[in-house]
């Protein structure tokens, strides 16, 4: 076992990313995800890699694009108007099969909003951030060595399904500190022989596109990719449950609310009430079955979020409406207190 280390969020991210084998980042500034940028400026020259503050946001996916084409491990990062600006490129890096990192380290909105944490891009990461069909795989931290632990599980899940996956965080967790136990090294060997790698007169030409001007053609890649994306649904879903052998309330809650919503579940057995939380770990692929098994035990749901209330749709359709689903949220960069979610655990046990 390694020694941990205490770094902030984002650089773990960072950090975990070169474990992983990441050796070009393109990016831009922005609150409050800079130091995975500013980690990456002083890294990877050091290494051999490539750090480019783009000229803007659409540039960096784009070059993301490029080197992800050539069958290398690549990332950009962000927060929430800039993940925004990237959603056409995100889209083009599905349609053309591409695997990528995206790091987005949510702050308030809509807007310019404010740079506290929220977690109102739920919608636009699980429902496939740009136009067309298609998802990219969405993971959820909710500790430090989460954010590490994660981007390496994002960039082997990438590379494994081709397509591109995104790292959900928030700006509280970008920002805090822990101890981190730093995943080893890892050299990226995988055959990726769809690549654009030049053939020298060996093989076929590889062509790294998203464009089908054949209407049957494009309909035959995207059933294709909801194949893949059904067997991803199957085999990839990951989450955590929490005190659920016998809860009557079960609360469903990622990121640094689950942290919140942990403490106030020991507090509300404390008092008698019998509570548990499932934590999506995978917010994309969704745990679905997870949840509709515990909606034959449980009298009711609770979803604690940093939003209007998102991910509480996702609850009532993965249960399939058979049980109530309240709603603890806090926006604007605002994040609920425990006895908050306390209160609202009681207000279900009614």
């Amino acid at each position: 076992m390694s020694e941990k280390v205490l770094m902030k969020g984002n650089e773990a991210i960072a950090e975990a990313a070169i474990l992983a084998g990441c050796r070009h980042y393109f990016g831009y500034p922005i609150t409050p995800q800079t130091e995975v940028a500013a980690y990456m400026s002083k890294k990877m020259p050091k290494i051999g890699g490539t750090f480019l503050q783009a000229e803007s946001e659409i540039a960096a996916i784009n070059m993301v694009y490029g080197v992800a084409s050539t069958g290398k491990r690549a990332m950009t990062s962000s927060s929430s108007p800039g993940i925004a600006l990237k959603c056409e490129g995100i889209s083009y890096m599905a349609g053309a099969d591409l695997p990528g990192l995206i790091v987005n380290v949510q702050r308030g909105g809509p807007g310019l909003g404010g740079i506290q944490p929220s977690q109102s891009d739920y919608f636009l990461a699980t429902r496939g951030p740009g136009h067309g069909d298609f998802h990219v795989l969405v993971l959820a931290p909710s500790s430090v060595q989460e954010m590490a632990d994660l981007t390496v599980k994002a960039f082997d899940l990438a590379d494994k399904y081709r397509m591109p996956a995104m790292l959900l965080a928030d700006g509280t967790m970008g920002q805090m500190m822990e101890p981190v136990e730093l995943p080893e090294p890892k050299e990226v060997t995988a055959d990726k022989s769809w690549a654009v790698t030049g053939t020298k007169m060996e093989r076929k030409h590889n062509i790294v596109n998203s464009l089908y001007l054949k209407p049957t053609e494009l309909e035959e890649k995207n059933i294709e990719r909801f194949e893949r994306y059904k067997e991803i649904e199957e085999k990839e879903c990951l989450w955590e449950e929490f005190m659920m052998e016998d809860a009557e309330i079960c609360v469903v809650s990622y990121g640094i609310t689950a942290r919140v919503s942990r403490n106030a579940i020991i507090e509300a057995r404390k008092q008698g009430i019998k509570v548990g939380m499932i934590r999506p770990i995978t917010l994309w692929p969704f745990p679905k079955k997870a949840l509709l098994l515990a909606a034959d035990k449980v009298k009711s749901f609770l979803s604690v979020e940093l939003n209007m209330g998102q991910m509480q749709e996702d609850i009532e359709l993965a249960i399939q409406c058979k049980r109530p689903v309240g709603l603890c949220k806090r926006v604007g960069g605002m994040i609920p207190s425990p006895e908050e979610v306390l209160n609202s655990i009681k207000e279900a046990n009614k």
